[in-house]
C-alpha cells in the first residue's frame, strides 16, 4: 500500500497544480525527484507533525489540496488538537495517510503502536476514517475521497489481504457472502482470515473499509440473526456505537475479535503480536461457533 500511495501522489504532484504533499522524514527516497522539482508543493517538514498539520490547514484554506504522510500514532495522537481546531472546526479538507496501523511497527515499542486511531478520529465530527485492505482498494478510496473537502484519515498496512481483494466504494460496506446464522464484520486487513473461516458456513460476511462514516444501511439489511461478530485490527469495540445505531433497539448478541484495551508491553514480530492478542483464524472460528451456538 505504501508504494502504491507514494507512486500515486508523485504523479499527482506532477500533474495537478493544486496538490501539495508534506511528509515527516518518511518516504522521501521514493519522492526525491518531486521534492527537488516542486519544492513549493512537496516538502519534508521533519519531525514536526503538529506544526505540519497547521501548515496544511493554511494551504487548504487557500484552495490547495494537502496530503500528509507519516506514522500513525504521530499523525493522530500527537496532532489531535490541530485536527480538531484547524480542520474539523474550520471545515477544511486534508488527506492524512498513516503507515504503521496498530502494530505494523511491531519491534519499535509503545511509541509506534496506534490501536486507538479509529476511536479517536470517530470522536471528531466531520472526519472520515478509511482502512483499505489492499493497495488496489487504497487507490480506489483515496481517489474517491481526495477532493471531498473533509479531513480524511487513511490507515495503510504492510500486511494486506492477498486471497480476497474485492472492489470497494467510499462509504459502503461490501457483502462478501450471505447466510442466516450470524453476521461477521471483517474490517480492513482481517478479510482473508474471516473468509477462510466463513467460506463454507451459513453466515453473512460484510467487509468494511470505510469506518467513518459507517455504512448503517448495509448492516441493518444483512443481519437477520441479530448475532454479530466484529473482527477488527484495532481496539476491540471501536465500532460498537455504530453497530447499535444501525440495528436500533432490537436485542443483539455481539462478540469481538480485536486488540484488548491495554498498553502493549511485549515485543516481537507482527505475526507474534497477532497470535499473542488472538487475532487469529483459530480464535475467529472459536468465537463465531460460540456465537452461533
Amino acid at each position: 500500500m505504501r508504494r502504491a500511495f507514494l507512486n500515486h501522489i508523485g504523479e499527482m504532484i506532477r500533474n495537478e497544480e493544486d496538490t501539495a504533499f508534506y511528509t515527516v522524514d518518511i518516504g522521501m527516497w521514493a519522492l526525491r525527484e518531486e521534492l527537488k522539482e516542486f519544492p513549493e508543493r512537496c516538502k519534508n517538514i521533519g519531525i514536526f507533525e503538529d506544526g505540519m498539520m497547521s501548515m496544511a490547514a493554511g494551504m487548504s484554506k487557500r484552495g490547495i489540496v494537502p496530503t500528509i504522510f507519516g506514522i500513525q500514532p504521530y499523525l493522530i495522537d500527537r496532532t489531535l488538537e490541530q485536527i480538531k481546531m484547524d480542520f474539523a472546526y474550520q471545515k477544511l479538507g486534508v488527506n492524512v495517510v498513516g503507515t504503521g496501523a496498530a502494530v505494523d511497527y511491531s519491534k519499535y515499542g509503545y511509541s509506534h503502536y496506534c490501536p486507538e486511531d479509529v476511536q479517536l478520529i470517530k470522536m471528531i465530527p466531520g472526519c472520515e476514517f478509511i482502512a483499505p485492505g489492499s493497495a488496489k482498494q487504497f487507490l480506489q478510496l483515496f481517489d474517491a475521497a481526495y477532493r471531498d473537502g473533509k479531513p480524511t484519515f487513511f490507515r495503510i498496512s504492510d500486511h494486506p489481504n492477498v486471497a480476497y481483494d474485492p472492489d470497494v466504494c467510499l462509504g459502503q460496506a461490501k457483502v462478501m457472502q450471505e447466510g442466516k446464522k450470524a453476521t461477521v464484520i471483517a474490517v480492513s486487513v482481517m478479510l482473508d482470515l474471516v473468509m477462510k473461516v466463513c467460506a463454507d458456513l451459513d453466515v453473512t460476511v460484510l467487509y468494511y473499509t470505510t469506518l467513518e462514516p459507517f455504512d448503517y444501511k448495509t448492516l441493518s439489511e444483512n443481519c437477520i440473526s441479530k448475532k454479530i461478530l466484529v473482527v477488527e485490527p484495532e481496539y476491540e469495540g471501536s465500532l460498537l456505537y455504530d453497530i447499535h445505531h444501525a440495528m436500533g433497539s432490537v436485542p443483539l448478541q455481539i462478540d469481538t475479535v480485536g486488540f484488548p484495551r491495554e498498553i502493549f508491553r511485549n515485543y516481537g514480530t507482527y505475526q507474534e503480536k497477532m497470535e499473542y492478542y488472538k487475532l487469529t483464524e483459530d480464535n475467529i472460528r472459536a468465537q463465531l461457533f460460540d456465537l452461533i451456538r
